[in-house]
């Protein structure tokens, strides 16, 4: 039986997905695929490594520091989160908190990295295959949300957050080959996206990636549509959807250490659902 796992992202709420896989790294709990999008990609790139309590560090300590996000950065560069910093100085093999690149590479999972081009709007899964040692520019490209960051440079294309692709890659799990799948939300199941953010953030993109801005308009219901068919695979035993009861107050850039870390607590308590679902 293949087994999957899809982490959907969700900025600094993503500690809630990182709590869940820690806690899957504590049991020994391994799947055969991962598909990660935005921050989901980072979470899932440390669990293949093997790398427990490394992505909390990522969220609960380098997060604060400037060099990973602020308006300086936003003034300068025209992103706001400096991707370069976090999966180039801090995770190359001389970075302060390198990623275990071979241990990565040789984990049997499958990883597909979800991003979605800025001049086409189209989704784009990357593989295993295009991750090497110090070269983590596909997690840069799924994790760079439109005019928070500018798209980000990978083969010659330039990318921007998976989300605008396939939000809740589900479909894209079982279509690699999985039987089970387990589905890591960052917000509370029974609440669908607004596109209300997404809209402010349309006007950012609209004159230079139109294609990519009506993608982000369409963000939302891809989401809510894409929880409404995990709901239906778990009604037939072949998915689990995990996500918190509540967000402890934390949205996509919010940096409050006590609220992360009561939300990543939430999702090292959820990670038992994984074990029993796998198990059952």
């Amino acid at each position: 039986m293949k087994t999957g796992i899809v982490d959907v992202g969700g900025g600094l709420r993503g500690i809630y997905a990182a709590g869940v896989l820690d806690y899957c790294m504590d049991k020994g709990i391994h799947f055969d695929l991962g598909i990660g999008v935005s921050a989901g990609s980072a979470n899932l790139s440390s669990y293949a490594a093997g790398q427990r309590g490394r992505n909390y560090r990522f969220y609960t300590d380098y997060s604060f520091r400037r060099e990973y996000m602020g308006m300086q950065d936003f003034l300068k560069s025209g992103s706001y989160i400096n991707m370069d910093y976090l999966y180039g100085t801090l995770s190359n093999s001389d970075g302060e908190d390198p990623l275990d690149y071979p241990a990565f590479r040789d984990n049997s999972m499958e990883l597909y990295v979800v991003a979605a081009d800025a001049e086409t709007g189209k989704v784009r899964y990357f593989d295993k295959s295009d991750i090497t040692q110090d070269n983590y520019d596909v997690l840069k490209a799924s994790s760079s949300i439109p005019f928070v960051c500018k798209p980000y440079p990978v083969q010659g294309r330039f990318y921007y957050d998976g989300a605008l692709g396939d939000p809740v890659p589900v479909v894209k799990a079982f279509e690699l080959g999985c039987d089970r799948v387990v589905v890591l939300l960052t917000k509370p199941e029974g609440v669908p996206r607004s596109p209300v953010k997404d809209e402010k953030l349309t006007a950012g993109i609209q004159r230079k990636y139109p294609a990519a801005a009506h993608a982000l308009r369409q963000r939302a219901s891809m989401y809510n549509a894409g929880v409404y068919l995990a709901q239906r695979y778990a009604i037939e035993g072949r998915a689990l959807i995990v996500s918190p009861d509540d967000t402890c107050g934390v949205d996509t850039l919010t940096r409050d250490k006590a609220a992360l870390d009561l939300l990543y607590q939430k999702g090292l308590h959820d990670g038992e659902k994984v074990e029993r679902f796998l198990n059952g």
